[in-house]
């Protein structure tokens, strides 16, 4: 007998080799089952696993991530299982789970339709509910690679060769009579699969490289009841109600053309307006905490990027100047401002005296990212960040690091977003070393550092292995837009070991030159993608301190014109950001494109208001507020903007 720990601290015993399927059944039906995967000892597998010794043991379900991953991935393979299935000379790709569904791609002669997706999406309710039992099975990477390619598969087979010469076998799942190589794992049975919808195709380069063949993918999502799979397609069309790449334009907040390139956003008026209040309120803030304002170039010469690391680790996602072959001088657009930070430095010479040291910039950054990351404002070629750089000694980098958190907090709640973070705490891989500098030591020291901060803060985190930047590791913080997809925000990371490399030295209290430690932050992170959150956030309904319009002023007719003038000139001299609306148009049409315009206050100026020297409030949220004096609409503006009311 072995024993197993299940929830609560309960522990049961189990003749050894017992499936985990059988314990989930012995816990009742209900959860045998909903049952997708399990953990055992932390791990996640396969609910067939048999357990051969003393184990933990977890049952996951769809309520839980990773149950849904199992739940995504299986239904991702009934994908692949329905399309060989109508197009035998189709040849498969890859098909992981993601966010919110799953993909396959495919090598076939013509693109998939979205008739051809319809048909698809029948084969794989049909295939749903056979009940069709899902097995698992290894093969040696020889005889693995033997059977991809008599089934020829070769996008399979080149996966199953960088397996050869590691002395380990494959794995495979079996459906009734379609086989796919799959580290898994997957569910029991395709029945619990009750509810499938195939969303898009689009094209995808194999393993993401675009000197490769295009494939074609295909994208769905499933849920194990209809009811669920209806409240997410209910939440995807309010998400493209709010979707900032389709809100944005229409609000005019920015465009892009095709003249100019992708993933290089022109800001139009009003998201210029906005960009200028975020950054105003940043560099604000960072001033009134201790931070020093630099500004820096935008470009510099391959020997600062050599220095960094950056030439070595970052080269692909630069925008190179001038050919390494034949300039003496060889020039790149600058990707982060550390670098340039450190030169302001490195000035002159420092004592303990000097720390903490802190630099911050509105820093405008390029990068050169695939064509097929670019979206809107999310991701671009071109972007602005609120970047910064602190340099202090060993005692103060705790309270330093918690002046960066608090810091990115506070900016967060401000603008409404906090609700809506995940906090990661990003690692090195040590099996990948080639894409870090430093020692296994040094890395060992800067993670037990962060680990020991973040947890005296409480901070409730993920870890990301492979996540940490060249130099150190980092706290992400994450945040989803409105279709579920995570980018990080705010990245806050310290740094033990560049410094050294670029000669950056204090004189402490004993007399000796001591290598600071550094901390690169932002506090708000890339403008762009935070504009276009609160796109998203506000559905374009910005609060009143950030709306680029915040009063229309609206006269009924023309006689009202010379008063409606004249109010106008003493919201400019308040500061109130207004728009005149005199055109020769019915009210209730101006008040209409007000509201769709998102306009936080209207002002109704009738033959009464002229008469009173007062204004017909009308607020976006409350509706029709009534007639009161310009002084007392001028106070009620100014406390809610002072209060950043979201």
């Amino acid at each position: 007998m072995i024993k197993v720990s299940l929830k609560d601290g309960v522990v049961k015993e189990y003749p050894k080799n017992t499936a985990v399927a059988n314990i989930a059944k012995d816990l009742g039906a209900g959860l045998f089952k909903a049952a997708c995967a399990c953990t055992i000892d932390g791990k996640v597998a396969d609910l067939r696993t048999e357990l051969t010794k003393d184990s933990s043991v977890s049952i996951l379900t769809f309520d839980d991530n990773e149950g849904k991953r199992v739940f995504w991935h299986t239904a991702s393979h009934i994908l692949a299982n329905a399309v060989k299935n109508i197009y035998p000379n189709a040849k498969l790709g890859i098909g992981p789970s993601i966010d919110n569904g799953f993909y396959y791609d495919f090598d076939i002669d013509k693109p998939f339709t979205s008739d051809n997706l319809l048909k698809i999406e029948a084969e794989m309710k049909k295939i749903v509910k056979e009940d069709v039992a899902i097995t698992r099975f290894e093969l040696s990477s020889n005889d693995a690679i033997k059977l991809l390619e008599d089934a020829n598969e070769p996008y399979k087979v080149e996966l199953a060769y960088e397996h050869i010469n590691k002395g380990e076998n494959i794995s495979f799942y079996k459906q009734d009579g379609f086989v796919d190589l799959c580290t898994g794992p997957h569910l029991i049975s395709t029945a619990p699969i009750k509810a499938i919808k195939l969303t898009a195709c689009t094209g995808a380069y194999w393993r993401g490289d675009s000197n490769k063949t295009q494939l074609c993918r295909i994208y769905g999502t499933a849920f194990p009841k209809a009811t669920l799979l209806e409240e997410y397609l209910n939440r995807v069309e309010e998400a493209k109600k709010r979707d900032h790449n389709k809100l944005g334009r229409e609000l005019e907040l920015f465009t892009t053309s095709d003249l100019i390139g992708q993933g290089l956003p022109i800001l139009l008026p009003k998201g210029a307006r906005i960009m200028q209040l975020l950054q105003r309120f940043v560099e604000d803030e960072e001033q009134r905490r201790g931070w020093q304002l630099t500004k820096t170039p935008f470009m510099a010469k391959s020997d600062l990027y050599k220095l960094s690391g950056h030439w070595d680790h970052y080269k692909d996602g630069m925008f190179i100047l001038g050919d390494e072959e034949k300039d003496n001088e060889v020039f790149a657009l600058r990707p982060m401002t550390c670098p340039f930070q450190y030169q302001a430095y490195l000035n002159k010479p420092r004592s303990y005296k000097d720390l903490p040291l802190r630099y911050n910039e509105t820093s405008t950054l390029f990068r050169n990212e695939a064509s097929g990351e670019m979206h809107g404002l999310i991701r671009v070629r071109q972007f602005t960040i609120s970047e910064g750089h602190l340099m202090c000694t060993h005692s103060q980098l705790e309270d330093e690091f918690k002046g960066c958190v608090e810091l990115a907090i506070n900016m967060l709640k401000t603008l409404g977003l906090y609700e809506d973070v995940s906090y990661r705490f990003s690692m090195w891989n040590s099996e990948d070393k080639q894409k870090y500098i430093g020692t296994k030591e040094q890395w060992d020291q800067a993670q037990d550092i962060m680990r020991k901060i973040l947890d005296n803060f409480n901070i409730s985190y993920n870890e990301g292995i492979g996540e940490a930047a060249f130099y150190g590791p980092k706290l992400d913080i994450q945040i989803k837009n409105v279709h579920g997809k995570e980018d990080t925000l705010i990245t806050i990371q310290i740094d033990l070991m560049l410094a050294e490399k670029f000669g950056m030295e204090y004189v402490d209290a004993d007399g000796k030159k001591k290598n600071p430690y550094i901390i690169h932050r932002t506090s708000l992170g890339c403008y762009e993608r935070t504009l276009a959150l609160l796109i998203e956030k506000y559905a374009g309904a910005f609060p009143l301190w950030l709306a680029p319009v915040q009063v229309k002023i609206l006269p009924i007719g023309e006689r009202q014109n010379d008063y409606a003038k004249k109010l106008a000139n003493t919201l400019l001299n308040a500061g109130i950001r207004y728009e005149l609306d005199d055109r020769s148009e019915k009210i209730g049409y101006k008040i209409r494109e007000a509201q769709l315009q998102k306009v936080p206050y209207m002002l109704i100026i009738g033959d009464k208001e002229v008469e009173a020297n007062a204004v017909g409030v009308r607020s976006r949220k409350n509706g029709d507020i009534g007639q009161m004096s310009v002084d007392s609409f001028l106070d009620l503006l100014s406390e809610e903007i002072k209060a950043k009311i979201n």
